[in-house]
């Protein structure tokens, strides 16, 4: 995650074109329109688990806290042989982690589906082991399932969008198993609500953010 102001630029670039396109594909999209059929809301309150690795999880986080049923979003690492690895450990690129965000939801308000949707909206699931200028394993798209259920989901719904080319390339997201999952240092968390003037958050996470609730506008929980 880099602070240098050219960098910053650059990635905001890169992440105006890549969600531009991204808005247009889910638009178009009969993988995207199933996706956000809606959750039963005959379900009783609970709260359900999702882990989801799209670059980096301050961009992550600060999009899935928009939505309506996530009662709660949280930064830190998965996948990886490496305990209780810090951030410094996971940016050499050498623990096999992920930046993830393990999403708190409540599934009688959103649905593990519309997740998926909001999950492939809000990066670019095409690249492989980046996103943007931030490159190296520990920014793969990703999602670890937690059951058979998340997995089998996963998995057809990124057969679809494949097979409509939703995108230019192909969709190469992992779908791997959730093992475990390690909270990042106290100070990556809410950290765009915390740090929103800093460069990165200004000029790379707010336009993601702003662009992200003009796609899910209706699912927000700013919505009236």
């Amino acid at each position: 995650m880099t602070t240098h102001i050219t960098k910053v630029i650059t990635l905001l670039l890169l992440c105006i074109c890549s969600r531009a396109v991204a808005q247009d594909n889910y638009e178009k999209s009969k993988a995207f329109s199933e996706m956000n059929k809606g959750a039963d809301r005959a379900q009783a309150h609970r709260v359900d688990t999702a882990t989801f690795g799209a670059g980096c999880y301050w961009c992550t986080e600060a999009q899935f806290q928009q939505l309506k049923g996530v009662e709660k979003v949280v930064s830190g690492f998965s996948g990886g042989h490496v305990n209780n690895p810090s951030y410094r450990e996971v940016c050499t690129g050498t623990t096999g982690h992920a930046e993830v965000c393990n999403i708190y939801y409540d599934p009688a308000v959103i649905s593990y589906d519309e997740l998926l949707a909001a999950f492939w909206t809000c990066h670019d699931p095409t690249q492989l082991n980046r996103q943007g200028n931030d490159e190296g394993t520990q920014y793969r798209s990703v999602i670890f399932y937690h059951n058979a259920e998340q997995e089998h989901k996963a998995r057809e719904y990124k057969m679809k969008l494949n097979e409509e080319k939703a995108w230019d390339k192909p969709v190469v997201t992992e779908i791997s198993p959730f093992v475990a999952f390690y909270k990042a240092e106290d100070y990556h968390q809410n950290y765009y609500n915390e740090n929103g003037q800093e460069p990165y958050c200004h000029y790379v996470i707010g336009p993601k953010v702003d662009k992200f609730k003009s796609v899910f506008k209706g699912k927000l929980k700013t919505d009236n």
